[in-house]
């Protein structure tokens, strides 16, 4: 795990990260700057920086990064209805180069 990489600190418990979520490669918390009324980081708990990064032997690693997508959506009280968001490099917005899938919910998405 990379020392320097904030998501690596919460993995290792070096600072709170308060998951909601939780399996043996994949933890989720609430986004700190949250862009919907529900917004959830599914994070690697392996440090790979982005999609690009992924080797096939981590097929199962992205499996379960969607299945705890859907662990969370049942237990959201209103609907089960999200968007899951992949920002994978710098020209596509992402900031924090470690692998994680916006979790969004509660609210009406425009269709892209």
């Amino acid at each position: 795990m990379a020392t320097e990489c904030i998501f690596c600190r919460i993995i290792n418990k070096e600072i709170p990260g308060n998951p909601i979520h939780e399996t043996s490669d994949v933890i989720v918390i609430k986004d700190i700057n949250p862009k919907a009324p529900i917004h959830y980081l599914i994070i690697s708990k392996q440090h790979i920086q982005d999609i690009q990064s992924f080797a096939d032997c981590d097929a199962g690693l992205a499996a379960n990064m969607l299945l705890a997508a859907r662990d969370v959506s049942k237990t959201l009280a209103d609907s089960s209805d999200f968007k899951l968001v992949v920002n994978s490099g710098k020209l596509a917005g992402q900031c924090v180069f470690h692998l994680h899938f916006h979790f969004l919910a509660g609210k009406q998405f425009s269709p892209l």
